[in-house]
């Protein structure tokens, strides 16, 4: 006859003898779903291209609207030049090593193709574009200031008559990827 106690001991031992882990067709089911996934997603985290459009674009956005900012801040006109090749912001329109506008971190991001673009200077505000990725800049917004109330004006004009265009659009392109940047002529706003 079982007492209690014995009981618990019977079930406590069955428990433990218990195998515990995956099974075979598991572990294969696994392997097969990981493998299809790796099939489709990683040549995506290798095309690079796109990436760097984004990015560049993004960086555009955020020095345009800061050149904006920094316009209406200080009271005085700051310069965008853009090439095709880099963005760059300068209070002049020579732009000049002593006229230019200096990061809020303290230097640009470094990379290669920035140097090469911005005359090897990290302590300016100017990025270049990376490798593989198009710029195209419409003529009538290759070099243009915005003004201390923070609207875009183009580099001969005289305020208050301004023949910046109403709409300005630069594209970025990478890869796979077509982005535009539309600055506003009439309030300066940067969009995409």
């Amino acid at each position: 006859m079982l007492f209690p106690a014995d009981l618990m001991f019977a079930v406590r031992a069955s428990r433990g003898r218990q195998q515990r882990g995956f099974t075979l067709v598991e572990l294969i089911a696994v392997l097969v779903v990981g493998g299809i996934v790796a099939a489709f997603a990683m040549p995506r985290f290798f095309q690079q291209d796109s990436f760097d459009a984004r990015s560049f674009a993004d960086q555009n956005v955020s020095m345009l609207r800061y050149a904006q900012k920094l316009a209406i801040a200080q009271n005085r006109p700051v310069f965008v030049l853009l090439n095709g090749s880099r963005i760059a912001l300068c209070f002049s329109a020579a732009c000049e090593a002593a006229n230019r506008v200096l990061p809020p971190t303290g230097s640009n991001s470094g990379r290669t193709a920035t140097l090469a673009a911005c005359a090897n200077v990290t302590a300016w505000l100017c990025e270049g574009a990376p490798n593989k990725i198009s710029y195209s800049v419409p003529l009538q917004a290759a070099a243009f200031y915005f003004n201390a109330l923070g609207r875009p004006y183009r580099v001969g004009d005289v305020e208050p008559v301004s023949s910046f265009p109403a709409r300005v659009s630069i594209g970025i392109n990478g890869a796979d990827m077509t982005r535009n940047l539309v600055l506003e002529g009439e309030t300066g706003y940067v969009h995409d």
